[in-house]
């Protein structure tokens, strides 16, 4: 655990739950019930006060028919539809955004990120830890689909802005404040196991064997977790955006030392046409890729500074109070807030 360990501190003043529960779904018909009697029987024996949030990706499965009559008979248990599919890195944090615990923990709907763990989370939180970070210690998994997680991991770790740890998926508890700090990131994209780590907040790692998928069919196949890959190499390495200006920085010392050769050979042993084409080639790479990764830094910036994508838009949203019936002020645009009446 990094830095000093301090007691989590309740939110004066506010009515809010001990520990918000956040399961995003998406055709989890096999899991979703099963899911909410496993984590209530955790909550309720290491939390004080508990809330479930289920939030659900446009299943086109009975998950949404599920989760309805879970709501009416508890009403703990709360549900965001979304209007469409907003993929595996927007919905679940959105739904965290909309939790008031003062601590969240995120978990998946397949039994992948084992309720059992949820005591051991909350004592760590308990013990001063603002984040306790699941680590996956084995997985059941193909040679292609492991020999890929490994290359990603070992692509973040060497040009990731911060550490990243091996394993980690997410599954885990945020306490308030960090949530909160996250929120008003307003990441388009966010990557929370690499946010957890840029936030400098005192974490603790959990290992666990990840058990294989309890029931239903995933949804992940080679295309999806590229695409959450990339997404998540894009967000928490923006310093490859800065890879043109160090390729041309060393393609411009080799244009510098063939252009001395060749002036020193036309010098003692005559005119070289091919060394000359040669250095005037280095001399224009080093000079494109210096400009491409002035554009890139300059991109960066841009994004740096105008991060105000909406990460879903709700169709319904069931047993929310009447004060969290509209989503939360963490997740609206200071703009909407002013046009707001």
């Amino acid at each position: 655990m990094k830095g000093e360990a301090a007691l989590p501190v309740p939110r004066g003043g506010l009515t809010g739950p001990e520990i918000s529960f956040v399961i995003p779904c998406y055709n989890e018909e096999a899991n979703v019930v099963a899911m909410y009697e496993a984590v209530t029987a955790e909550a309720q024996e290491h939390a004080r006060s508990h809330e479930i949030i289920f939030i659900d990706n446009d299943s086109s499965d009975t998950t949404r028919t599920l989760l309805r009559g879970i709501c009416a008979r508890d009403s703990r248990v709360r549900a965001i539809f979304n209007n469409r599919n907003y993929g595996q890195m927007r919905s679940p944090t959105y739904a965290i955004y909309q939790a008031e615990g003062e601590a969240v923990i995120a978990m998946c709907c397949d039994f992948q990120d084992p309720p059992a763990l949820i005591g051991t989370l909350i004592s760590q939180w308990r013990a001063g830890a603002q984040i306790a970070l699941g680590q996956r210690r084995s997985e059941e998994s193909s040679l292609l689909l492991g020999a890929a997680r490994k290359g990603g991991y070992a692509l973040l770790g060497r040009f990731a802005d911060y550490p990243i740890i091996s394993g980690a998926t997410g599954f885990g508890l945020y306490a308030r404040d960090v949530v909160d700090m996250f929120a008003s990131w307003n990441e388009p994209e966010p990557f929370v196991r690499g946010m957890a780590m840029e936030s400098g907040y005192r974490y603790v790692v959990v290992p666990y064997d990840r058990p294989p998928r309890m029931g239903g069919k995933s949804a992940n196949n080679f295309w999806t977790l590229l695409n959450f890959a990339l997404s998540g190499l894009s967000g928490s390495a923006k310093s490859l955006l800065r890879m043109p200006l160090i390729v041309s920085i060393y393609t411009g010392l080799l244009a510098g030392t063939l252009a001395v050769f060749a002036v020193a050979r036309t010098l003692w042993m005559g005119y070289s046409p091919l060394l000359i084409a040669m250095t005037l080639m280095f001399i224009m790479f080093a000079t494109l890729m210096f400009f491409i990764g002035l554009i890139g830094d300059q991109l960066r910036l841009l994004v740096e500074r105008s991060r105000n994508v909406p990460l879903v838009i709700e169709e319904e949203r069931i047993n929310f109070p009447s004060e969290r019936a509209l989503p939360s002020p963490r997740v609206i645009s200071r703009t909407h807030l002013e046009g707001r009446p």
